[in-house]
């Protein structure tokens, strides 16, 4: 049964050690409460005990130790029955009830022992216990006169067993490995065959007030939790206090890992429990767009399963997550309006991945809006927020333009800025994947709504220039239902564009289509659908568009004007960096263009 419960083999130290610095506190409290209880105070500790000739190892403690009954109820209630007491426990009682009780991890130590001896007796009383198992279906127990104030479990161990993964515990290297990575920063020091100094450093940095605590320090301990050289960016403290507790010690890096968007990464922070090593990378208490953020969440009592391997899902859980979230995000915020250089350096490491939340976090959408930051046409070497955007729209402006691509060369030269350019418009030029995917997603800011440049129609038209515009359009009626119709497996339309001030031709889509980027990328993660049938905007004032209209007018056969209209569809998707539907016929027919006009 405890092999079913347990996955790595280590962690029996963890539980008895764990089980010992609990019997130590409630000693500390028992004579806070009781000021004439008898127990010897002078040392408090935890001492591991070595005999490699007869291969046991002996994890002592002077704690409170326990009398009789409480053998029996604690280390008894699986052995008393097999597992049947057990499993009806797990029946009639939620996971965490169980944790904590001495005899739920107690049991792990037989993954690695033959045979268990634990000799205990409690603080202010003189008669001891012996408890005794191989860990089949019974134990013995007996009262001794001379047993020490505590708990002494002694382990006869199995011999090593590389392939069953079964170390040889009375190694004083893997010892020594176990208690610094599981219990190196409980309260209590733990020693080794009588050594006067601990194996467990005991300076848990985020129970210290941080006026004690120095900056090296903190970014000492950035280091050797994320194995990154580099300074952090910024360390944050939490301390929250109540019917759950819990403290908190994050940092921001200040360079993304190079695995920050590999699928196979790992992520999340290191959770304790009463300064116990519990799990390193806790994905649930932070949210996959956080994934870079490091350190250690130490809660007092949490909803573990009973092998304290796995988080149960409750509302402790998703207590804590929502309150980090808001912490970090908070931070970030400070550092935008404190710090800008820190936070340049924090969006352009990490903009990226924190853009992703904006599709995964709808409750805290509008904070990371308000800490993101974006390139727009405003300022070539400058990124600009969103609340500075809307400070310096036009008074005309009722919405915040944006055209997504894949780089800013490929944005600032498309057609589609034009008319926007031309009239002082500012463009956010959006150039990260992630992009493609919020713009769809996140409806307005401060009730600004976001409008792409390169879908539906952009009106930034005086009254005067739509009156024109609307006398243009009977004139070209019948030029754009004739390239309806001859580019019809291309474009579902062709109409006049008002984007166009010096290009002759625009493909645009409509106002809740993909775009061309996003249909690629969900083509490539295997979805597949119908291709996505754009629109054609030609401008009416270019000399191409103008002359092709006459042509059309002159000539009742228009098959001479067919390979031009397709030529005209062919830029406008070149123009955008698109790729054309038949590169060959579309260089066949410019080369009969050229030579018509040499």
């Amino acid at each position: 049964m405890i092999h079913s419960i347990y996955s790595n083999k280590d962690t029996f130290l963890r539980e008895l050690v764990s089980n010992a610095s609990d019997a130590l506190d409630k000693l500390r409290l028992e004579t806070f409460r009781d000021k004439d209880l008898v127990a010897d105070t002078s040392d408090p500790h935890i001492a591991l005990e070595v005999d490699a000739d007869a291969r046991t190892l002996t994890v002592r403690d002077n704690g409170i130790g326990m009398d009789r009954d409480e053998v029996v109820e604690l280390i008894g209630t699986i052995a008393r029955s097999g597992t049947a007491e057990f499993l009806k426990k797990l029946e009639q009682s939620r996971d965490q009830e169980l944790i904590g009780q001495f005899g739920i991890g107690f049991y792990s130590t037989f993954m690695v022992a033959d045979k268990v001896t634990l000799v205990t007796r409690r603080a202010g009383t003189d008669q001891g216990v012996r408890w005794e198992s191989t860990g089949e279906s019974t134990y013995t127990i007996e009262d001794v006169d001379d047993a020490p104030q505590g708990t002494a479990v002694t382990l006869h161990l199995k011999p090593a067993d590389d392939e069953d993964n079964l170390a040889d515990y009375t190694s004083t290297a893997k010892l020594t490995d176990i208690v610094k990575r599981y219990a190196d920063f409980i309260t209590w020091p733990v020693r080794l065959d009588g050594e006067e100094k601990p194996l467990n450093s005991r300076k848990a940095l985020w129970a210290r007030p941080a006026s004690e605590v120095t900056e090296e320090e903190y970014a000492e301990f950035y280091r050797h939790l994320s194995h990154d050289w580099n300074k952090p960016l910024d360390t944050i403290l939490m301390r929250a206090e109540g019917s759950f507790e819990y403290q908190a010690l994050l940092f921001l890096p200040s360079r993304a890992p190079l695995d920050l968007f590999m699928r196979e990464r790992k992520r999340g922070v290191q959770l304790y429990v009463k300064r116990v090593f519990i799990m390193e990378d806790c994905e649930e208490l932070m949210p996959e767009y956080l994934r870079f953020v490091k350190g250690v969440v130490d809660a007092q009592d949490l909803s573990l399963n009973v092998s304290r391997e796995i988080l149960q899902q409750d509302r402790q859980i998703q207590l804590m997550r929502r309150r980090l979230v808001k912490k970090v995000l908070s931070t970030v915020k400070t550092l935008q309006a404190d710090r800008p250089e820190d936070y340049a350096t924090f969006w352009r490491e990490f903009g990226a991945a924190v853009k992703e939340g904006l599709l995964s976090d709808p409750d805290n959408r509008a904070t990371i809006l308000g800490i993101a930051s974006f390139d727009s046409t405003h300022d070539q070497d400058a990124q600009t927020t969103l609340a500075a955007y809307v400070e310096r729209m036009k008074d005309d402006q009722t919405d915040i333009y944006y055209m997504t691509g894949g780089t800013r060369a490929a944005i600032e030269n498309s057609p589609h800025l034009e008319a926007l350019r031309a009239k002082g418009y500012e463009v956010l030029v959006l150039t990260d994947p992630i992009d493609e995917m919020w713009v769809d997603a996140v409806d307005e800011f401060e009730g600004k709504a976001f409008r792409s440049i390169a879908k539906g129609q952009v009106d930034v038209q005086s009254d005067d220039e739509k009156s024109a515009a609307q006398e243009r359009g009977k004139d070209f009626a019948d030029l754009l239902a004739w390239l309806t119709t001859t580019l019809a497996d291309h474009v579902k339309e062709v109409r006049l564009s008002t984007r166009l001030t010096t290009s002759p031709a625009c493909v645009v889509g409509d106002s809740h289509d993909l775009s061309p980027t996003l249909e690629k990328m969900y083509r490539a993660m295997g979805q597949e659908f119908p291709p996505v049938k754009r629109i054609l905007e030609i401008n009416p004032d270019h000399a191409l568009v103008a002359g092709l209209r006459e042509r059309f007018a002159a000539d009742a056969d228009h098959s001479a004007i067919t390979g031009t209209a397709e030529l005209v569809y062919g830029m406008a998707v070149l123009a955008e960096g698109g790729d054309l539907p038949d590169p060959a016929r579309f260089v066949r027919l410019l080369s009969e263009q050229l030579q018509r006009a040499l």
